[in-house]
C-alpha cells in the first residue's frame, strides 16, 4: 500500500521537499529544456520508515509526469528505483536507458 507523500516544488532552491518525522527530505534537480535532472536525494538519518524513500520518489515522479517533463536520473538512488520500477520508463527521454 502506498502512503501519499505531500511534496513541495521549491523552484528557488531547485528541489522537491517533504517533511516526515519533523525533518526535511529533499530531491535536488536541474531543469533543462523539457528534461528534469534529478541530481541528489537527501533523506535525514532520523527517517526510519523504509517505504518512505520509494513513496517520496513516486510522488516526485507523479508531479514530473503531470508537468509533461522527461526524467534524467543522475542520483544513484533514483536511477536504482527506476531500474526496479519499469512502469516509469516512459518518463525517460528517448535514448536514455538505465
Amino acid at each position: 500500500m502506498m502512503n501519499d507523500v505531500s511534496i513541495t516544488d521549491n523552484d528557488f532552491l531547485r528541489q522537491f521537499e517533504t517533511t516526515t518525522d519533523g525533518v526535511l527530505a529533499k530531491i535536488e534537480y536541474a531543469l533543462q529544456e523539457r528534461k528534469i535532472f534529478l541530481t541528489k536525494m537527501v533523506i535525514p538519518e532520523e527517517v526510519t520508515d523504509v517505504a518512505f524513500k520509494d513513496n517520496f520518489i513516486k510522488a516526485v515522479l507523479k508531479h514530473i509526469e503531470e508537468q509533461n517533463l522527461k526524467v534524467v536520473p543522475t542520483a544513484p538512488e533514483i536511477a536504482g528505483f527506476l531500474r526496479k520500477h519499469k512502469e516509469y520508463k516512459d518518463l525517460l527521454p528517448v535514448g536514455i536507458r538505465i
